[in-house]
Parts: C-alpha cells; structure tokens; sequence
C-alpha cells in the first residue's frame, strides 16, 4: 500500500474505486443513515440500533466495514465511535482504526487518538478534493448535518436508509432528512434485514 494525498493508503488496484471517467479515478460517495420508518435517527432513551440488532443486520454491518474505503464523519460521531473502540477493540471500531477517517470538525485539533485520522473544516470542500484523489469509495453515516451539506452540493452519489420498524412521533430526536435539500430520490435496491429491517438505496438528484 502507498500513500495518497493526506497520509492515507491505497489498497491494491484489484480493491480501488471502480468509479472511472477518461482514466481518472471519480471516487463515489455513499451516505449511511440509520432511521425509523417516520425520519427519526434518535429515540429518547432509545438503545443503540433501536434494540432490533439482529444477526443479518450484523452481517450487514461487517460485509460494509470490510471493504476498502476512507470514512467521512463529525466530532460527535468521531468522539462515540472512537471511545467505543477503546472500550472494546474487538468489535468493529476495530476495524474502522485500520481505515483512513475524516473528522470534519471546527473545535477538534490534530493529532487524533483514533489511528488514521485526520481534521477538516470544510467537508464540501475537502469531499470534492478526495473524490479526485481517492482510488476507494468514500462512505459517511449519521453526521446528518455533513450528509444534508453533501447532498446539497450534489456530492453524494448513493444515499442508503437502513429503516427500522417503529415510529418515534413522541419520543423521535433528530429528524435525519430534515436538513436536506429538495431531491429527487431513484430507486436502486432494496434489501430486507432480519425479517424486519428495509435496506432501500437511492441515487439522490438534485431539484
């Protein structure tokens, strides 16, 4: 593996990004939310996944997290995930210390704890600069305010809601697509997890 602008790595060519266009490597961006079937990302006093982790959604959660990529997340999703591994690093925080992370953020200093991290300010920009230069896939997940800001500069190429079974209308915390912008959402695939979950993903369009 080689270095890349950043200090990341490069994986193999047999792993990069497939993305191309002329020759050059177009890195796609993939945005993770995990919600109820009315919005919600958080529940009052909800537990992690909403209580419905099942073995199909850990299954899931492995295949993504094994495949090369560079993670793009915020101070609050950084700070959780990273405590999280240092509490437990042999489940899948792991896993993410081996992988380049973008922690977009304007209170935090470099150097991080967490192995393979480094700050940004802007994630707009800093998003468009890694999708040039970048031979893996980018992926984000919760960081609502980041994805709604990369939906809006038309940045993100698949955008996937893992929905779980329940509606949150009285005790729902954080709206996940509140904050977006008008778009257009095309079907690509849906996938059912546990019996339960839905896995729709979508290629976002701008308005």
């Amino acid at each position: 593996m080689t270095s890349v602008p950043g200090g990341f790595l490069q994986w193999p060519t047999d792993r990069r990004n497939p993305a191309r266009t002329e020759g050059l490597t177009i890195a796609t961006l993939t945005a993770d939310l995990f919600v109820t079937v009315d919005g919600y990302a958080k529940g009052k006093d909800a537990p992690a996944y909403f209580g419905l982790y099942g073995p199909d959604l850990g299954r899931w959660i492995d295949t993504e997290m094994s495949v090369p990529q560079c993670l793009l997340m915020g101070r609050v999703t950084y700070e959780a995930l990273s405590a999280a591994a240092v509490a437990d690093p042999s489940d899948s925080p792991d896993r993410m210390a081996e992988l380049p992370k973008v922690v977009c953020s304007t209170t935090l200093d470099e150097p991080l704890a967490w192995a393979n991290s480094r700050i940004t300010r802007d994630a707009v920009s800093e998003v468009r600069t890694l999708k040039s230069s970048l031979d893996v896939p980018l992926r984000t997940f919760g960081s609502l305010s980041i994805v709604s800001a990369l939906v809006a500069a038309d940045l993100v190429d698949r955008l996937r809601l893992v929905v779980f079974p329940l509606a949150l209308g009285e005790s729902g915390r954080e709206p996940a697509l509140a904050g977006l912008p008008d778009v257009d959402l095309e079907l690509l695939s849906t996938e059912t997890l546990d019996g339960r979950l839905v896995v729709l993903e979508y290629r976002p369009h701008r308005r």
